[in-house]
C-alpha cells in the first residue's frame, strides 16, 4: 500500500519532487507502524499523503508531513481542491502534448467559426439598427399586375407622396428621394459620387449625425450635405463649410454640412451626398415633367408612422390610391409598406407575397456554426474516452484511496473546462488573424467586439457551456470504472463500447459529405449561369455615364476623335448600361394581341452602331443603319419578344407603342442584362438620340486595355476637362451579378473545409482508441504471419463502412435540400450523379489517409511488445 501512495503521488507531482521527499515519506511510514502496527499503518500512510496534498508539501516542509496526529486529518479548502485539479489537468496536458494540441485546436476551431457565424449573425441582425426610430420607418413599395402575375417595385410617382402625407394621418414623416451618381467638382478636385437628393423629413427620419454646420430646411435649395469621407476626400484638413461645390458641371451648391458616414450595415451606407429635393425638381427635366404625373413610377418615398400605427392596416389603407383615381392604369398598382426591420432580411416578393430572402442564409449558418462547434464538442469526447484505458488506473487507485465519484467528475470537467478556456483564447486569436479575410469573403467591415460586454459574458458563457457539454460524456465516463476490475488488470472495454463513437464520427462525416455536395453545387449553379449565352461580347466592352453635358452636346465629334486614335473599335449611346435594364412599359400593342393582356416589355433606346459595339448577334432580318431613313421609326425585337407576341415571320410586322408605330426589321438572339439566373425579358430596341445617358465603347484589340484607356481618356479630356474618367468594365458589372452566390458559395466551402478537419480529428481520435484496444490482436496476427496490408486493411474496413453509412445518410438529405434551393432558379444547373460520386469518395479517400498514420503505426509496432503484459 505504500508503494501505491508513492504511485499515486508521482501521478500528481514531478518525478523529482517525489524522490526529494522519499526519506520523509518514508519516516512518516515509519511514525504510524509504531503507532497502529503494519496492517492498519498501510491505509494510515495513504490517508496522511492524500490528506496533505498543499503547497506546503511542494515546498518540502517536513514538519507538514510529521506533525499529523492520530486524531488530526485536516480537510482541503475548496479553492486548494479547485488548484489542485488544476495543476493535475495541466500536467496531464503537458504529459500528453500531441492530444492536447488535437484537442485545443479542434474545440478552438469550432468556437472561432461560430464566434464568426455570431459576428455576422449580428451584423446582419443590426441592419439599419442604427436610426433612433427604426422600429417606425417604413419605405413605400407597389405590387404592380404584369397578366397574371405580381411584380414588386420601389419606386414610384411624386404626386403620392403629398397624398399621403395630406390625406392619412397615420404618418408622422413622409419624404421623397432619388438616387443619382453626379460629378462633383470643387477647384482641382473632381469626383464621381453616388447621393440622394431628399425632403427635408427624409434627414430628420434617418436620425442624420451631423458634426458640422447645419441640416438644410424646407427653403435651402442650393445646398448639400456631404458625409466625413467625401468631404475629406474633397477638402483634405480644410473646413468644408460654406465651400462652393459644382454639379455635373452645370449647379453650384454651397456646403451646409457635414454628418456621418452611415455604417457599412446600413441600407445608406454608399450616400455620400445629399441635395435638397427643391434643387432636384428645379433643374432635372424628368422631374419636372414627372410632378403631377401618377403613372411615371421613378422615385423613392419613405415613411416614419405615428407611434400608435400599425404597418399591415395603413398598408391596407393605402393599397388602393391609385386605382380609386382618374383612369387607373393596366397594371393595377398596389401600394404598400415595406418595414425598415424587414428592408435586409426580408427582400424578396414572388407573386404579390414577401418570400423571406437573406433570412434564409441567417438560418442556414446559424445551423452551420452550431454544427461545427457540436463536431468540435464530439471531437473532444472522443479523443478523451479513445485514451480512457491509459487513466483507467489512475482512476481505479483514485478510487481505491477514498476519491468520491463526484471528486473525479469534478476533477474531469476542471480538465474539459481548463481546454475550452484555452480553446476559447486561441479562437480569439484565430478570428483576430481570420477576420479580414472572412470580412472580404463575405464582404463585411466587421470588427471584434472587444469593448463590448455583452461579447464578453456571451463569450464566456459559451465556454462554459462548450466545457461541460464536452467534458460532460468522459467525466461520467471515466468516472464509472470499477477499482477492483481496473487494479486487477482484468478492465478491458467492450467491442459495443465503441459504438457511441462510431455513431459520432458517423455524424461528423454525414454533415461533412452534406456540406461538400452543398458546396459542389453552389459553384456549379454560379460556373452554369457564368457559362450561359449572354448575346453579346462583354470583351473588352466598357461603359460611361453622360453626367456632363458636354459630351451629349459634342458626342459625333467625340466619336469620330476616338475611332481616329486606333484605340476604339466601336462606339455607341443607349438609354442604360448594357449590363442592367432602364424600364419597361406595358403601352405596347401588336397584330393579334388580346384586350385584356398587360405585358411588361423592356424598352431600351440606343443610337446608331450599338448592335455592332457591344456585338449583339442577328438572328433574322438586319441591323439598325445610317443608310436607312426609315430607321427612326423601326424596331428590333429580342427572341423573348418574338415569342410573347406570338410572330411566326416578325421582320416586317408592326408593332404600336406610346403611340407611334414601329416596323421590325430585326431579331436578335436573347442578351441577359439583367439576372443571370433568370430567364431574359421581352425587350424592344429602337432609335432615340434624345433618350440615352450611357456611352459604350468597345476597345481595339490589338492595343492592351492599359494603352487604349490611355488614348481614351486624353480625347474625353478635351472634350469634358471639368469631368472624372470614370469607366466601368462590362466584364466587372456581369460578375457583380454573381456577388451573392458566390459570399454563399465562398462561405460554405470554407466551413466545408473547417468541417472535414475537424471530422478528421474525430476520426483519428477513433483511429487511435481502436488501435489501443487491438494492440494484442494485432501483435498476435503479425505472428502468424500478416503484412502490413493485411493489418491496415483490418483497421480500415470499419471505418470504410462507416463513411459509406455517412454518405448513404447524407446523400438523400443534400439531394432533397439542394432540389428545393435550386427551385429558386429559373435558370438552374443539374443535380448529377457524379456530383455526389466525388463527393463520397473524396470524404472515403480523407478518411483512409487520416487513418493510415494510426493503421500502419499499429501495424509496423514490434509484436514483442505488443505482446508483453502491462
Amino acid at each position: 500500500m505504500k508503494h501505491l501512495a508513492t504511485y499515486f503521488l508521482r501521478l500528481l507531482l514531478p518525478a523529482h519532487r517525489v524522490d526529494e521527499l522519499e526519506g520523509d515519506l518514508d519516516e512518516l511510514f515509519q511514525q504510524r507502524v509504531q503507532q497502529f502496527g503494519v496492517r492498519e499503518a498501510r491505509w494510515r500512510y495513504v490517508k496522511d499523503v492524500i490528506s496533505l496534498m498543499r503547497p506546503s508539501l511542494l515546498r518540502k516542509d517536513k514538519a507538514c508531513l510529521v506533525s499529523t496526529n492520530k486524531n488530526s486529518y485536516p480537510t482541503p479548502a475548496f479553492t486548494t481542491m479547485l488548484r489542485n485539479y488544476l495543476t493535475v489537468a495541466f500536467r496531464n496536458l503537458l504529459k500528453n502534448r500531441v492530444y492536447s494540441f488535437i484537442n485545443i485546436f479542434g474545440l478552438a476551431s469550432g468556437m472561432a467559426v461560430a464566434m464568426l457565424i455570431g459576428l455576422w449573425i449580428y451584423d446582419e441582425l443590426s441592419f439599419n439598427k442604427q436610426f433612433d426610430n427604426h422600429d417606425r420607418l417604413a419605405k413605400v413599395w407597389q405590387f404592380v399586375k404584369f397578366d397574371a402575375e405580381k411584380s414588386s417595385y420601389d419606386v414610384l410617382p411624386i404626386p403620392l407622396a403629398q397624398e399621403l402625407r395630406s390625406k392619412y394621418p397615420d404618418f408622422e414623416s413622409v419624404g421623397l428621394t432619388v438616387t443619382r451618381e453626379v460629378i462633383l467638382a470643387s477647384g482641382e478636385q473632381k469626383l464621381l459620387k453616388t447621393g440622394n437628393y431628399v425632403e427635408p423629413d427624409f434627414i430628420n427620419m434617418l436620425s442624420l449625425n451631423v458634426v458640422s454646420g447645419t441640416r438644410f430646411g424646407d427653403n435651402d435649395v442650393n445646398s448639400i450635405l456631404l458625409s466625413e469621407s467625401l468631404a475629406k476626400a474633397m477638402f483634405g484638413t480644410e473646413n468644408p463649410l460654406n465651400k462652393l461645390i459644382k454639379l455635373d458641371n452645370k449647379q453650384t451648391v454651397k456646403v451646409a454640412g457635414v454628418y456621418k458616414d452611415f455604417p457599412a450595415n446600413n441600407t445608406f451606407n454608399d450616400v455620400t451626398f445629399l441635395v435638397p429635393w427643391k434643387f432636384f425638381s428645379a433643374n432635372d427635366e424628368g422631374a419636372k415633367r414627372d410632378q403631377d404625373q401618377w403613372d411615371s413610377n421613378s422615385y423613392q418615398i419613405y415613411a416614419q408612422l405615428k407611434p400608435d400605427a400599425d404597418f399591415d392596416l395603413v398598408s391596407a389603407k393605402i393599397k388602393d390610391i391609385r386605382m380609386k383615381r382618374d383612369n387607373p392604369p393596366g397594371y393595377k398598382p398596389e401600394f404598400f409598406l415595406h418595414p425598415m426591420s424587414k428592408w435586409h432580411l426580408y427582400s424578396d416578393f414572388k407573386n404579390g407575397i414577401n418570400t423571406g430572402g437573406i433570412i434564409t442564409f441567417v438560418w442556414l449558418f446559424g445551423a452551420i456554426g452550431i454544427i461545427v462547434l457540436l463536431l468540435a464538442c464530439i471531437n473532444f469526447m472522443n479523443l478523451s474516452t479513445a485514451r480512457s484505458e491509459k487513466r483507467a488506473k489512475e482512476v481505479g487507485i483514485r478510487k481505491a484511496i477514498g476519491s468520491l465519484r463526484s471528486q473525479l467528475i469534478a476533477q474531469f470537467f476542471s480538465e474539459s473546462l481548463l481546454m475550452a478556456a484555452l480553446a476559447f483564447i486561441l479562437s480569439l486569436l484565430f478570428v483576430q488573424l481570420t477576420l479580414p479575410f472572412f470580412n472580404q469573403v463575405a464582404d463585411k467591415k466587421m470588427v471584434v467586439l472587444w469593448a463590448n460586454p455583452t461579447f464578453w459574458i456571451a463569450g464566456l458563457s459559451f465556454s462554459l457551456l462548450t466545457g461541460l457539454i464536452a467534458g460532460s460524456y468522459p467525466a461520467l465516463y471515466l468516472s464509472s470504472f470499477q477499482p477492483i476490475k481496473v487494479l486487477k488488470g482484468i478492465m478491458r472495454t467492450s467491442r459495443s463500447a465503441t459504438v457511441p463513437r462510431r455513431v459520432l464520427v458517423g455524424f461528423q462525416f454525414t454533415v461533412s459529405v452534406m456540406l461538400i455536395i452543398g458546396t459542389i453545387i453552389v459553384f456549379r449553379q454560379i460556373e452554369h449561369a457564368k457559362d450561359r449565352p449572354i448575346g453579346y461580347s462583354r470583351s473588352g466592352l466598357i461603359e460611361l455615364g453622360m453626367n456632363a453635358p458636354e459630351l451629349a452636346r459634342h458626342y459625333t465629334a467625340l466619336r469620330t476623335d476616338l475611332l481616329n486614335t486606333g484605340a476604339v473599335a466601336g462606339m455607341s449611346e443607349s438609354s442604360g448600361a448594357i449590363t442592367s435594364q432602364s424600364g419597361g412599359t406595358t403601352d405596347i400593342s401588336w397584330k393579334g394581341k388580346k384586350n385584356d393582356s398587360k405585358p411588361l416589355v423592356m424598352s431600351n433606346y440606343i443610337t446608331h452602331d450599338y448592335g455592332k459595339t457591344i456585338g449583339w448577334q442577328v438572328k433574322a432580318g438586319r441591323d439598325f443603319s445610317r443608310d436607312f431613313t426609315t430607321d427612326s421609326s423601326s424596331m428590333i425585337l429580342n427572341e423573348a419578344a418574338v415569342k410573347l407576341m406570338g410572330f411566326k415571320n416578325p421582320i416586317g410586322e408592326t408593332v404600336r407603342q406610346s403611340g407611334k408605330d414601329y416596323t421590325v426589321i430585326g431579331v436578335i438572339k436573347d442578351m441577359v442584362k439583367e439576372d443571370p439566373f433568370k430567364p431574359v425579358n421581352p425587350s424592344f430596341f429602337a432609335i432615340n438620340y434624345r433618350n440615352v445617358n450611357t456611352i459604350n465603347i468597345r476597345l481595339a484589340p490589338q492595343l492592351s486595355a492599359h494603352e487604349a484607356l490611355a488614348k481614351v481618356e486624353q480625347v474625353f479630356k478635351q472634350y469634358s476637362p471639368d469631368s472624372p474618367f470614370d469607366y466601368k468594365f462590362a466584364d466587372d458589372q456581369f460578375a457583380r451579378k454573381f456577388g451573392n452566390e458566390e459570399r454563399i458559395g465562398g462561405l460554405a466551402g470554407g466551413f466545408a473545409i473547417l468541417a472535414i478537419l475537424i471530422s478528421c480529428l474525430g476520426l483519428f481520435g477513433l483511429a487511435s482508441f481502436i488501435a489501443e484496444q487491438r494492440t494484442k490482436e494485432i501483435g498476435i496476427r503479425k505472428v502468424l504471419g500478416a503484412s502490413v496490408f493485411n493489418v491496415w486493411g483490418l483497421l480500415s474496413k470499419e471505418f470504410v463502412i462507416l463513411i459509406l453509412v455517412a454518405f448513404c445518410l447524407a446523400a438523400p438529405v443534400a439531394y432533397y435540400v439542394l432540389s428545393n434551393w435550386l427551385q429558386n432558379y429559373q435558370y438552374r444547373t443539374e443535380l448529377s450523379w457524379w456530383i455526389f460520386a466525388v463527393a463520397g469518395l473524396g470524404a472515403l479517400l480523407v478518411t483512409l489517409l487520416t487513418i493510415s498514420f494510426q493503421s500502419i503505426k499499429a501495424a509496423l509496432m514490434n509484436p514483442v511488445k505488443s505482446l508483453r503484459s502491462e
